[in-house]
């Protein structure tokens, strides 16, 4: 079983966090605190989960052994003010905050025991995948608490390089909602086309599900699938040819690229 854990920012991620700790049993509801500055929210989760709550940063890590950084990187300078005095020197500090440096957690907090990780929000139905990498100072069982954590959460990858941390979040940190905004312009389409849109996007979600799980069991490249379904001068060449003349590859590269520049820039802000 993991020890107490704090969750610092119990939204979406925070949320996910915990609901996939207690759907693996891996820790009991009153080992888990969290701190949420809105009392709605927090009477919410602790009355749904059997959790612990408070409103307080500073209480919610008193007693904590790992405590989970759940919040946006523009408010990251004042919680980290807040817990800086109350937090001990031995406590997994986990954060997953886009662009926020480990030594800017170390800095701040006076503690080299730094988690930093990259989770996306499929997460909340454990089928994400986290993108993660450990200081020295972090033991191994503190190691194994953290892939404890992760394996809650769906799938995980360990890097060697921090720098890796700012390319998963533009690539699938924020991956989720380049497909979705795909999905919808296919729903869309198909509304055009004539369908209801409950069909339209019942097409659409079993399309995407299906050729994901098909593409991660058949290990084949992309190309070759895409290949597969490629017939010449057939419907799929057609509309592949005009997805290729607007520019479909480059426009989302350039988003990625984007998304990779900002995560950079919320680190700096934050230093």
């Amino acid at each position: 079983m993991l020890p107490t854990i704090a969750i610092i920012g119990a939204g979406t991620m925070g949320e996910a966090l915990l609901k996939g700790l207690l759907r693996q049993g891996v820790i009991s509801p009153q080992a888990i605190i969290a701190s949420e500055p809105r009392l709605e929210r927090l009477e919410a989760l602790t009355q749904h989960y059997g959790i612990r709550g408070t409103q307080e940063n500073a209480s919610a890590v008193r007693e904590a052994d790992i405590v989970f950084l759940s919040v946006k990187p523009q408010v990251m300078t004042r919680v980290l003010e807040d817990i800086k005095n109350p937090i001990r020197p031995e406590t997994l500090v986990f954060t997953i905050a886009a662009g926020v440096r480990i030594a800017t957690i170390q800095n701040a907090l006076g503690t080299n025991n730094v988690v930093r990780a990259m989770p996306n929000t499929p997460a909340q139905i454990g089928a994400g995948i986290t993108v993660w990498t450990a200081t020295p100072d972090v033991t191994e069982v503190q190691r194994q608490h953290t892939l404890t954590i992760l394996h809650c959460l769906g799938e995980e990858v360990y890097v060697d390089d921090e720098h890796y941390l700012d390319m998963a979040t533009a690539l699938s940190g924020t991956g989720p909602a380049y497909i979705y905004l795909f999905m919808e312009a296919m729903i869309d389409a198909g509304v055009h086309l004539g369908f209801s849109r409950w069909i339209a996007e019942k097409l659409v979600t079993q399309t995407v599900i299906g050729s994901a799980l098909y593409a991660q069991q058949s290990e084949l490249h992309p190309a070759a699938l895409r290949n597969q379904v490629t017939s010449p001068g057939g419907t799929t060449a057609e509309a592949l040819y005009h997805l290729e003349k607007g520019g479909f590859r480059t426009v989302l590269s350039r988003a990625i690229w984007a998304a990779y520049v900002r995560a950079n820039q919320l680190g700096k802000n934050t230093d």
